[in-house]
C-alpha cells in the first residue's frame, strides 16, 4: 500500500520544479548566446605540451605566441605534467570530452559539499538548492571561463574543498592529502597548508605538506631535468605566464602593474601590500575556524591568497561561490532587531552586488565595450575583482557553528 504525498509538499515540489525549469532555461539560453569564446584555449595549451614534451622535446622549452598576452608557456610543475601527460594520446575534440567530465563532476561535487549543509539548516530541499547553486554558479564570469578555457582550476578546488568539508569533519587521518595533492599541482594552494597551521591542525598540515613533498618527489625521479629546471629557474622567474598588467590579472600585483604601465610594478609596494592582506586574510580564516564556520574559513584563506599572488587571473577566483553562500546563508537567519535587519540588508546587498558585477563582468565590459576610460573610472572598474575580494574579506559574516559532518562524499 503506498501513501501520497502530502498535498502542500507536493506543491512545494511542483513550484520547485518550475523555477528550477524556468532559471535553468534562462541560463542554457544566455550561455549559448555568450558561447565559447575562449575555444578551450588553455586546454590546447596543455594538450599541445604534451604533445611537444612526447616527442621527446624539452617540457619547459614549449612556447606558444600570442597576441594579447605575448608568449605562452607551460608553467605548471612536472607533477601536473605527469597527470596530464595522457592529453598527448588524445585528439583536441577527445581531450575536451575527457576535461568535461572531469570539471563537470569536481565542480558539482564542490557545490554540493557547500549546499547541504545551508538545504538542510533552512528546511530546504536538498535537490533544489543544488540544482539552483549549480546554475547559478555557472553564471560567473570565474567559473564561465574557466571552463570554457579548459582550467584545472576546478579539480584543485574539488581537491581542497574534500579535505576541509568532507573529510575533516570526519576526522578522517587523510585529512591534508587533496591539499598536498593541489599544492604539488599548481603550488599556489600551499597556503591552504599554512591555514591548517593557523588552526593548530598539525596532522593535517604535516599529511598535506608530505603528501605535496612526495608526489613531487615522484615526479622528479621521472622527470628529473624537468624538475631541477622548474624549481630552479622556471619557479623564481614566472615567465611565460602572460603580461602581469593585463586587465584581467586581479591581484594586487596586476594593480601595481596597471598603475606602474609600461615601466614594471613596484616590488617594494607589492611587499608593503601582500603580506598584510595574507596575514589578515589568515587570521580571519582562523577566527573562522574556530567559531565552526569551516566554509567561511577556506574562503577567507582563497580570497587572501588570490590577492596575494603576483597573478590571478578572473578564471581563478573560485572563491567568489562560497563567498556568496556564506551571505546567502546569514542573511537568511532569523533577524529580530533593528540592527539584525540591517546587517541582513548589508549582506543581501553585498551578495546581489558581488553576483551582478562578476556575472556581468565589470572588468570584461571596461575591457572590451568601453574602450578603457582613464582616470576614476578605469581604475574602478579594470581593479573590480580586487575591490570586491577586499570588501569580502572584510566583511565576510562569520556564522558561528556552522560546519556539519558530511555524510556521503
Amino acid at each position: 500500500m503506498s501513501v501520497d504525498a502530502p498535498s502542500g509538499q507536493r506543491f512545494r515540489t511542483g513550484h520547485q520544479v518550475v523555477v528550477l525549469a524556468l532559471v535553468t532555461g534562462a541560463f542554457v539560453w544566455g550561455h549559448i548566446w555568450y558561447e565559447n569564446r575562449n575555444h578551450f584555449f588553455d586546454l590546447g595549451i596543455y594538450r599541445d605540451a604534451m604533445r611537444w614534451w612526447a616527442e621527446g622535446n624539452f617540457l619547459y622549452d614549449f612556447s606558444r605566441p600570442n597576441p594579447t598576452q605575448g608568449v605562452l608557456e607551460f608553467t605548471y610543475p612536472p607533477f601536473a605534467a605527469l597527470l596530464l601527460r595522457p592529453l598527448a594520446w588524445l585528439t583536441m575534440p577527445e581531450a575536451v570530452w575527457a576535461y568535461s567530465i572531469v570539471a563537470v563532476a569536481a565542480f558539482a561535487a564542490s557545490i554540493w559539499w557547500l549546499v547541504r549543509p545551508i538545504a538542510d539548516r533552512h528546511g530546504l530541499s536538498r535537490w533544489f538548492a543544488f540544482g539552483l547553486a549549480v546554475v547559478l554558479a555557472t553564471g560567473l564570469e570565474p567559473i564561465r571561463e574557466a571552463y570554457t578555457f579548459g582550467q584545472i582550476n576546478f579539480v584543485l578546488w574539488a581537491l581542497i574543498l574534500l579535505d576541509l568539508l568532507v573529510l575533516l569533519p570526519r576526522g578522517s587521518r587523510f585529512v591534508g592529502v587533496g591539499i598536498g595533492l593541489a599544492t604539488a599541482i599548481k603550488l599556489v594552494p600551499a597556503i591552504f597548508i599554512v591555514y591548517l597551521l593557523v588552526t593548530r591542525r598539525w596532522r593535517a598540515a604535516a599529511v598535506a605538506a608530505g603528501t605535496a613533498v612526495a608526489v613531487t618527489l615522484l615526479a622528479w625521479a621521472v622527470a628529473p631535468r624537468e624538475s631541477w629546471v622548474f624549481f630552479s629557474d622556471r619557479l623564481l622567474h614566472a615567465e611565460g605566464i602572460g603580461r602581469v598588467s593585463y586587465e584581467f590579472n586581479q591581484s594586487l600585483m596586476g594593480l601595481l602593474a596597471r598603475f606602474a604601465s609600461p615601466a614594471e610594478p613596484s616590488q617594494l609596494g607589492w611587499l608593503m601590500l601582500a603580506p598584510p592582506v595574507l596575514v589578515y586574510g589568515l587570521w580571519r580564516a582562523g577566527r573562522a575556524a574556530a567559531a565552526g564556520d569551516e566554509v567561511a574559513g577556506l574562503t577567507l584563506v582563497g580570497l587572501a591568497g588570490s590577492l596575494a599572488s603576483p597573478v590571478t587571473w578572473a578564471h581563478h577566483i573560485f572563491w567568489v561561490v562560497p563567498a556568496l553562500l556564506v551571505l546567502v546563508d546569514a542573511a537568511l537567519r532569523p533577524a529580530d532587531a533593528t540592527d539584525a535587519l540591517r546587517r541582513r540588508a548589508g549582506l543581501v546587498s553585498l551578495a546581489a552586488v558581488t553576483y551582478l558585477t562578476v556575472t556581468f563582468s565589470v572588468v570584461a565590459l571596461w575591457a572590451f565595450k568601453f574602450d578603457k576610460p582613464g582616470g576614476v573610472v578605469g581604475v574602478v572598474m579594470s581593479n573590480w575583482y580586487i575591490w570586491i575580494m577586499v570588501a569580502l574579506l572584510v566583511a565576510l559574516p562569520i556564522r558561528r557553528g556552522a560546519t556539519q559532518p558530511q555524510v556521503a562524499v
